[in-house]
């Protein structure tokens, strides 16, 4: 009996000495297979090139493509030109100097304009148009006030005194046209930039309406009728720097006349 528990205590002593040996064989062959694929794929990179010409600055260049430090946003509607914070305030600034400067050059203006649409001016401007129905349903059909979409001739023919007949006897006697509106491009919100561009296309119409010639008198007096009904950036702007440059007979009229009117 004794003999028998000392073969069993032996054989018991031998699994167990034998168990690390298996589990190491197992974790050798794992080891094993890993590098045997791994030496598959160093040749199959050898093969193709990839493994002595990769770029050192691979990865770098990776994070620098996939986390731009500034991202221009994607046009919101045809000939929108998004742009960053700090561009609008380098075109508001360089176009401020330049519409002071030359006031006849349109392109100072219509990028002043633009620029100086703030955001929370046009909203305010589209809350009170939805709360109207009229006003909804501009922003609803996108109307233009152009040569094509307006009927001069139809106008023509209406009495004198209506709108449409003011508004046409204007555009004769000041040899103008309602195609000389640019589009809008740098406001970025597709509605506010119809806002915007409803606005400008109606600048002649108050033209029309108070009777003012395009002269710079003229153009400042509707600014400041503009900015009084509309509260728009840019005719507070010309209303208050526009008559810097006007000669002191001029600037006694627009105080003494046109502002007290349009107030």
């Amino acid at each position: 009996m004794l003999r028998n528990n000392s073969v069993k205590a032996i054989a018991q002593s031998q699994r167990i000495v034998k168990r690390p040996f298996v589990v190491a064989a197992a974790a050798n062959a794992l080891l094993g297979s890993f590098e045997f694929y791994k030496n598959i794929d160093l040749a199959t990179k050898m093969d193709k090139g990839q493994l002595h010409y990769e770029d050192a600055n691979a990865q770098f260049n990776k994070k620098r493509t996939d986390q731009p430090f500034f991202t221009r946003g994607e046009p919101e509607y045809p000939g929108h030109v998004p742009l960053y914070l700090h561009e609008k305030l380098l075109m508001f600034l360089g176009s401020s100097l330049g519409a002071y400067l030359h006031p006849e050059r349109n392109e100072f203006i219509v990028a002043l304009g633009e620029s100086a649409a703030v955001t929370p001016v046009l909203r305010s401007i589209q809350t009170t148009m939805l709360n109207d129905p009229v006003g909804r349903q501009i922003l609803r059909e996108r109307p233009r006030m152009t040569s094509t979409s307006l009927d001069l001739d139809h106008l023509r023919a209406l009495p004198s005194n209506s709108i449409g007949g003011t508004y046409v006897s204007w555009l004769d006697r000041e040899n103008c046209s309602p195609d000389t509106r640019v589009p809008v491009r740098y406001i970025d919100n597709e509605e506010l930039a119809y806002i915007y561009q409803r606005y400008r296309e109606c600048h002649d119409f108050y033209h029309a309406i108070t009777g003012l010639p395009i002269t710079i008198e003229g153009e400042i007096a509707v600014k400041v009728f503009e900015f009084m009904n509309i509260g728009m950036p840019m005719s507070g702007l010309g209303s208050l720097f526009a008559p810097l440059r006007l000669k002191k007979s001029q600037k006694k009229r627009l105080y003494d006349v046109y502002y007290p009117w349009a107030f």
